[in-house]
């Protein structure tokens, strides 16, 4: 009789296959696990950043009053959707090896694929649910203001100087480019949640997995200017006519995302409406790193002995 063949790390059991029902099990519980640490104490300081804003709008027009709670509100999604993918993805891993849950999960059987997806997957619903709350809470902090403004614009104007102000505080509240905004800081937010599980398979600590994630924020921020310096005003300095840096900005490019593309929220709060074609490249972009990201942290969460 034959030796039966040794399982290699990246080898699934033959009576398992791909099974979306055991991903999404692992992302509601993992979902659920989330909930008990208590991370959307964030939504209460997001509340509590827009009432807070609103004593500094009392000497502005009602136009600069709605820019500055718009700019408020969406820079404030966006670092606190961010910190919580990043601060609650680092936990993950760790947490599973501490309890001893990853290994009751993957002799189930479930292959490791199943499992990084389902945690991403829960990841992603509480960014959701935590992206749809503060949204709320925005949706009603400007509908306050608007509605102190039309109770402002009703003393002393009359006619049609009255319908003229009501119609530019009517204008300057609700945009339909609000959308496009909220939806490029939740998928900026996916991405990262997917780069920090990538992290979190090979980092020693989850402070090194944050540390690490931090820094990737930082230099998908600033590879752009980088970049434009080293290959614009950098190359005429002769500082880029070697292919050492050419191919060091090629290899930085490929594994950090340009963040900078996420920027567009600063136009659409400027009241600059994106084109259709940006914010679908945008969203396809950030959806391409998160599957890279995913894939890449299977290779290595495979290869990993447990």
């Amino acid at each position: 009789m034959e030796p039966a063949a040794t399982p290699t790390p990246f080898s699934t059991p033959s009576h398992t296959f791909f099974s979306p029902s055991r991903i999404w099990a692992i992302g509601t519980n993992t979902l659920l696990e989330l909930f008990r640490l208590k991370v959307f104490y964030f939504l209460l300081i997001f509340a509590l950043l827009l009432i807070g804003s609103s004593a500094f709008m009392i000497d502005f027009s009602f136009q600069e009053q709605f820019q500055l709670l718009k700019d408020v509100s969406l820079g404030a999604m966006s670092i606190f959707t961010w910190l919580l993918s990043v601060l609650a993805t680092a936990m993950l891993l760790p947490k599973d090896i501490e309890d001893r849950t990853l290994y009751t999960i993957l002799a189930k059987p479930v292959p490791r694929l199943e499992y990084l997806m389902g945690k991403l997957l829960g990841i992603l619903l509480l960014l959701l649910i935590a992206t749809l709350l503060m949204t709320i809470i925005f949706v009603i902090a400007l509908y306050t203001r608007q509605q102190m403004a039309v109770a402002d614009a009703m003393h002393g104007n009359t006619g049609q100087q009255l319908h003229d102000i009501l119609a530019g505080i009517y204008k300057s509240t609700f945009t339909f480019s609000l959308i496009p905004a909220i939806v490029i800081i939740y998928v900026k937010a996916a991405l990262f949640a997917s780069l920090t599980l990538f992290i979190s398979t090979f980092a020693s600590s989850t402070i090194f997995t944050i540390m690490v994630s931090f820094a990737c924020y930082f230099i998908g921020h600033l590879q752009g200017i980088a970049r434009d310096y080293w290959l614009g005003s950098g190359g005429a300095m002769g500082y880029a006519t070697s292919e050492l840096p050419r191919l060091f900005l090629g290899f930085v490019s490929l594994v950090f995302p340009d963040l900078a593309l996420f920027n567009v929220v600063d136009d659409i709060v400027a009241g600059n409406s994106i084109p259709m074609f940006l914010f679908i490249k945008t969203v396809m972009l950030g959806g391409l790193y998160t599957c890279i990201y995913l894939l890449v942290a299977y290779f290595v969460f495979a290869s990993k002995e447990l």
